[in-house]
């Protein structure tokens, strides 16, 4: 069984310009259209049992319509995809957001300081994270570097290591190995913490088997979930790294589906 807790998908009416945008940016030629059916004819040829689609609100006015598409995906998809929310840092209402989500079923939400233009450590987040915390909604973050903020990062591992230390309840996600081409840092500050990492596009940015196999062994197995970052990786490729890294059978069941079951609460 294979779990890919890292894609994205856009509705109809944009995707074409969103993919598009998002390619010419990140230099990387996507995988699907940008759509639903896109996404699900690559699961379908890939073999994936499931997904969960990263829809991110990248400014406040913006949230309204990313999380009714993510409660029309559950509705309609909801056998096959896990849609996360999205809330805003300048949004009146995230708030009533978070509680709307929670009753649609959405699992979690996803945050991507980078765009959203506030570090991770800002108190901003502070209460987002408590909400999130108490209604039982986990937390996926971009984590490290991003082509849209090359001279910045937002989210650094050692910033990731103030927020898990203030939100010991917080169950929060690290995308691409935990800090996108910051690994030295991530072992440093986030391997064995209370953290979950996933294993999204770090082969595609130069991570070393070497040290992904090392952090994938030191890191606690049910912290650890499979991702790709779709349309930007194959699940194939992801999964042929993964494995070739020499980890243990139970691990790599932890990894490939496992634990995402436990915070998707399948």
């Amino acid at each position: 069984m294979i779990i890919d807790f890292h894609t994205h998908a856009f509705p109809e009416r944009i995707a074409s310009r969103a993919i598009a945008s998002l390619a010419e940016r990140s230099g990387f030629d996507p995988l699907t259209n940008g759509t639903l059916d896109g996404l699900l004819d690559r699961l379908a040829e890939w073999q994936v049992d499931r997904a969960v689609i990263a829809n991110i609100a990248t400014n406040a006015k913006q949230q309204d319509n990313v999380n009714a598409f993510a409660i029309e995906t559950m509705a309609k998809y909801g056998d096959r995809l896990s849609p996360l929310g999205s809330v805003h840092p300048e949004s009146d209402t995230w708030e009533d957001t978070l509680l709307r989500l929670r009753d649609a079923g959405i699992p979690g939400i996803k945050l991507h300081p980078d765009y959203m233009e506030h570090t991770f450590d800002e108190d901003v987040y502070a209460p987002i994270l408590d909400a999130a915390s108490s209604l039982g909604l986990f937390v996926l973050i971009h984590a490290g570097f991003d082509v849209y903020s090359p001279n910045k990062i937002h989210a650094t591992p050692s910033m990731i290591r103030k927020v898990i230390d203030a939100h010991p309840d917080l169950m929060l996600v690290c995308a691409h190995y935990g800090g996108n081409c910051r690994w030295d840092e991530v072992e440093e500050m986030l391997i064995g913490r209370n953290v979950w990492i996933d294993t999204s596009i770090g082969h595609r940015m130069g991570l070393s088997p070497e040290q992904a196999k090392r952090m994938l062994s030191r890191h606690d197995s049910q912290r650890i979930v499979f991702g790709t970052d779709c349309p930007w990786a194959d699940v194939p490729s992801t999964v042929r790294y993964v494995e070739s890294l020499g980890l243990e059978a139970e691990r790599l069941d932890r990894i490939f589906y496992k634990n995402a079951k436990e915070l998707l609460k399948l």
